[in-house]
């Protein structure tokens, strides 16, 4: 098997630690130490932070990247539904259980998006509570508020 590359990205929200091979981008996760931009980027990441920049930078609202995320049949399944949820919308858990065709497995559904390792790409900040409310977020919720305002920017209207 093939060495994972790392490479980092400094976003306005922590550092974007990537991780991946040939085989595709494994594992996202944002971190909290200030670590500047890599400057030489392997070959196998670069697509990759380079989506990542342009989405936060507002150029991108859809990723094209070969992923290979490592998880149970069950987390794949739910990491595939999670990438339905368009750019600017958000879901919730018991309708993420409906799609599998379980209502059921709400908790089983909640606890599979705990586990996304692929931050940002695999939108699971677009889950929300059923009451609308900003639960479970690994990043942090003030992280999954700036991304959902990213998203979906409340513009002022003019009284004039």
């Amino acid at each position: 098997m093939e060495k994972f590359k790392i490479s980092y990205l400094k976003t306005p929200i922590g550092t974007a630690k990537v991780e991946g091979n040939s085989d595709g981008i494994s594992k996202i996760t944002v971190i909290d130490d200030v670590i500047s931009t890599s400057k030489e980027i392997p070959t196998c990441l670069k697509d990759c932070v380079l989506q990542l920049d342009e989405y936060f930078t507002g150029k991108r609202s859809t990723f094209n990247l070969k992923l290979n995320p490592q998880g149970t049949e069950f987390q794949k399944k739910i990491w595939t539904e999670l990438q339905q949820v368009p750019f600017g919308k958000t879901s919730t858990y018991l309708k993420q259980s409906k799609a599998i065709g379980n209502v059921k497995a709400i908790r089983a559904v909640a606890a599979a998006n705990g586990k996304n390792p692929l931050w940002i790409v695999i939108p699971c900040h677009r889950i929300i509570g059923s009451d609308g409310s900003l639960i479970g977020y690994a990043g942090g919720l003030w992280r999954k508020k700036w991304l959902l305002e990213h998203e979906n920017p409340s513009t002022q209207q003019s009284l004039f």
